[in-house]
């Protein structure tokens, strides 16, 4: 159950080093709240296609019972819409309610109304909603073309958004830089503020008809891009007044090391400034493999914590143990004890400093025997071997350990 909570990162120092997220309004996902100073949502995204009802049920469950909160299908054709109305009853049936989104794109307005009656939140593409022909010789858009767009996407957009504010549910206005309409390129270049001019076309459409669920996205594979397309996004909302909370995400970031090293370089340093409310990382692998790195992303900010923070020295040749191998068995007996900050420090050196914040430490002070700390105090010194053994039994003598799940 997702609750409200503090998500500040409190320390004592003359330098202000909080995290203080932009304030936005809530909006709400089924049971999941985006904005509004709830939790940083984690959000991915299923790759089995949508006409397979099991495959899809399944998929949406593996990615769910692994941390995540919302989970978003795609939706090309009006039968892949009605089948969404099959898997969320068998979602309902066999596991529970799960909040979904839709992803629709290319002239979507049919499909949007009818799979608006059956996910929580519709996800649409502002250069893709209504396709405008590119013509080979245009050399501008003139003023009466432009408007003339507008009128078209207006129309379309109406019943969609008349249908989610009278149902309650929530829109994604997901800009992508490599899908901008023709006229926003000729307009504005192929730049940040084509995306957020994009962006704020929409926004005005649905704030004129009274519907103000929305969740901005302006994603970008070049990290440079997405950081400056979010933040010009905010500067311009700042000057209208408008508090919509923000999908963080670099598009088709890759796979492996890179992908992840991308998308924490881009969702990490917005997430830094207090930007953004729900992210996902999106890799060229399994679904299942994004999770673990979003909620690292959020945990190395301090935004959540999901896992037990290891603090550790890289090692050098003061270190008196295998530094690794004893990380690993104190990772492996510990891992389950989510909340806890534990340090494995291979000296007395820059020990006790660098791991003052953690509950508990596990420091080579002396060839042979280790120094167990709570917080900054040792509390005893054991045995090399019996270092694993006597960690766990201080935590339960704290009252502090819990059995693993088998």
């Amino acid at each position: 159950m997702q609750t409200l909570d503090n998500p500040n990162v409190t320390v004592t120092s003359e330098f202000d080093t909080t995290i203080h997220r932009r304030k936005t309004r809530p909006v709400k996902v089924g049971d999941v709240t985006i904005g509004g100073g709830y939790p940083v949502v984690v959000q991915s995204m299923i790759n089995e296609d949508t006409l397979d009802i099991d495959g899809s049920v399944a998929g949406i469950r593996r990615l769910h019972e692994i941390g995540c909160e919302i989970v978003r299908v795609t939706v090309p054709s009006m039968a892949h819409a009605k089948a969404l109305a099959e898997i969320k009853e068998k979602l309902q049936q066999t596991y529970q309610n799960v909040p979904l989104v839709a992803d629709v794109h290319h002239n979507g307005m049919k499909i949007a109304l009818e799979v608006a009656k059956h996910v929580d939140k519709v996800r649409i593409n502002p250069g893709l909603y209504v396709f405008e022909k590119p013509k080979s010789d245009r050399t501008e858009y003139n003023q009466a073309e432009f408007e003339d767009i507008g009128s078209k996407i207006r129309a379309t957009l109406e019943p969609l958004v008349i249908s989610l504010r009278d149902q309650g549910k929530a829109m994604r206005i997901g800009v992508n830089h490599g899908s901008l309409a023709e006229r926003m390129l000729f307009t504005y270049g192929d730049t940040p503020e084509g995306m957020v001019e994009s962006a704020l076309e929409f926004i005005h459409i649905c704030e004129s008809l009274d519907f103000r669920n929305l969740v901005i996205s302006l994603k970008a594979s070049r990290v440079p891009v997405m950081i400056a397309a979010y933040k010009l996004m905010v500067q311009r909302m700042n000057e209208l007044s408008m508090d919509y909370p923000l999908h963080l995400g670099v598009t088709e970031a890759g796979d492996g090391e890179y992908g992840r090293i991308k998308s924490t370089a881009g969702i990490g340093t917005l997430l830094a400034a207090g930007i953004g409310d729900t992210i996902r990382v999106s890799l060229t692998e399994a679904p299942e493999k994004e999770i673990p790195v979003c909620y690292s992303i959020l945990q190395a900010l301090g935004l959540r914590k999901t896992m037990v923070e290891y603090v550790a020295c890289p090692s050098c040749g003061r270190t008196l143990f295998n530094l690794e191998e004893v990380l690993h068995k104190v990772r492996e007996a510990t891992s389950h004890l989510t909340g806890l900050d534990i340090a494995v420090m291979g000296c007395i050196v820059n020990g006790p400093g660098e791991m003052a914040d953690a509950d508990y430490g596990y420091v080579g002070k002396q060839p042979g025997y280790i120094a167990l700390y709570r917080g900054r105090e040792e509390i005893k010194r054991v045995p090399e071997e019996n270092g694993v053994e006597e960690l766990i039994n201080l935590i339960k003598a704290d009252d502090r350990w819990v059995e693993p799940e088998d």
